[in-house]
């Protein structure tokens, strides 16, 4: 692979939700000619949820997602890292850990992550970020997507409990408020969730 290549590191959320929801050909879509991962722990997180869900099951059959094992010290030692700062007594957080972890120590990478703490903590340890919505919109900037098909996968997401910063029905309404129809005036490029 060109070592150019860009890489997304994802994290349990997206891929549960879009798997339930039946949209993880979407995320193919827009994430095409990328290299696309998971750390372990993600996969974990997938196996323990698809105990309860089988549609979990659907990310371990598409072949553009490649599972990454959190196993060198530099990885564990990241991934240690994120967890002191990150998972609570509730175990929760744990595959943004590994995220972190991951993203940290691959060139040319993104942590797509929707966890807010997570994503203050990627900015913080200069690792890109990029939330679920914000590949959605630049699919529709660069003509991959509609603004119709985004607002069909949005709403079956928040009817999957997916939290998204507007109501069914309203995403178009919301892409517009926020400047996300065409490029920013100060990049050339939209700048939706980073």
């Amino acid at each position: 692979m060109n070592a150019a290549t860009h890489c997304y590191v994802l994290d349990t959320g997206p891929l549960s939700h879009f798997a339930r929801s039946q949209w993880l050909g979407v995320l193919k879509l827009v994430l095409k000619g990328s290299r696309v991962v998971i750390p372990d722990v993600v996969r974990d997180e997938l196996i323990r949820g698809g105990a309860q869900h089988p549609y979990m099951h659907a990310v371990f059959e598409q072949s553009w997602i490649e599972v990454v094992a959190l196993d060198t010290d530099e990885l564990l030692h990241a991934f240690a890292r994120y967890e002191r700062r990150l998972v609570g007594a509730n175990g929760k957080n744990v595959g943004e850990c590994g995220v972190l972890a991951l993203a940290g120590s691959l060139p040319h990478a993104t942590a797509v992550v929707d966890d807010r703490v997570a994503g203050n903590a990627a900015k913080a340890a200069n690792i890109r970020v990029r939330r679920t919505l914000g590949l959605l919109c630049e699919g529709i900037y660069r003509g991959e997507l509609t603004v119709a098909l985004v607002s069909a996968v949005a709403d079956d997401l928040i009817a999957d409990a997916y939290r998204l910063p507007f109501e069914p029905g309203g995403f178009a309404k919301w892409a517009e408020a926020q400047g996300l129809a065409g490029p920013s005036a100060d990049s050339g490029e939209p700048d939706p969730g980073r």
